[in-house]
């Protein structure tokens, strides 16, 4: 295991990466420090050929309580606050527009920034207990940028009910409107992660990279453009060994030998 500042980094097996924010204390607080050491694991993990899954959770109680309270009421001028949102936009999008699929592993509470995080997860399970919210205008600071992730996931009116009360949903919640997954008992929800992970590192390396840029991408389009844009994707992907390979293997009725090329 590879500790950075309070991120512990692990590989679990065939690829799958285990990266743990390991700061209880503070109930994983996003201070500066934290979202440094990320932003950094998640450019090393991204460039990395032998990474094929990230898990992402928190340890102790819960999985990540937002922006370090402390951190923020010892700020005076207004360009360390714009430094330090704009540092946890760049992981935000660090996570979404990497090449590896991300799984939030969540427990506790994923609040304001911890719940931004989440949301970022190209997927999200969590404890059948756990709670998620954006509930920053209960001490006068709107969650403007924990928005931005979440509102992708979840409809409008949800998204503003969750913005304007503060109050925390349910995973049983966040489940129905699209924020996370699943949920499940927590003695069963590191199964369900690994069994998920493996899913997925199983399949081929070059074809997931491909189509999680992809959809990002056409996400933000308008229908016709998108379509335009997946289609020219797709005879690229096409163009692939493993392409050719997954094809042959499934009219072969035989399991595929990735390349990732």
């Amino acid at each position: 295991m590879k500790t950075v500042s309070n991120i512990s980094v692990k590989t679990l097996e065939n690829g799958i990466i285990s990266v743990l924010i390991n700061d209880p204390k503070s109930y994983n607080s996003l201070s500066s420090n934290t979202l440094k050491s990320l932003l950094n694991v998640f450019r090393t993990l991204n460039k990395d050929k032998t990474t094929k899954v990230i898990i992402l959770e928190g340890a102790g109680k819960g999985f990540s309580a937002g922006h370090n309270l402390k951190e923020l009421k010892k700020f005076k001028k207004k360009n360390e606050y714009i430094k330090l949102f704009n540092l946890c936009s760049e992981l935000m999008i660090e996570i979404v527009e990497g090449r590896k699929p991300v799984i939030a592993k969540v427990h506790g509470s994923a609040f304001a920034a911890g719940c931004q995080l989440a949301a970022s997860c190209d997927l999200a399970l969590s404890t059948n207990d756990a709670m998620f919210a954006t509930p920053g205008v209960n001490i006068g600071l709107f969650c403007s940028t924990p928005m931005v992730a979440v509102s992708r996931k979840v409809s409008k009116k949800r998204m503003m009910k969750m913005l304007l009360t503060g109050d925390p949903i349910t995973a049983k919640y966040a489940k129905e409107i699209g924020l996370i997954n699943d949920h499940y008992p927590k003695s069963q929800l590191n199964f369900q992660v690994l069994s998920l992970a493996r899913k997925i590192a199983s399949k081929s390396n070059l074809t997931i990279k491909i189509g999680k840029k992809a959809f990002y991408k056409q996400s933000e389009m308008s229908l016709k453009k998108a379509y335009k844009f997946t289609s020219k994707v797709m005879a690229e992907n096409m163009m692939a060994m493993d392409a050719k390979e997954g094809i042959s293997a499934f009219i072969e009725k035989r399991k595929p030998k990735w390349k990732n090329k």
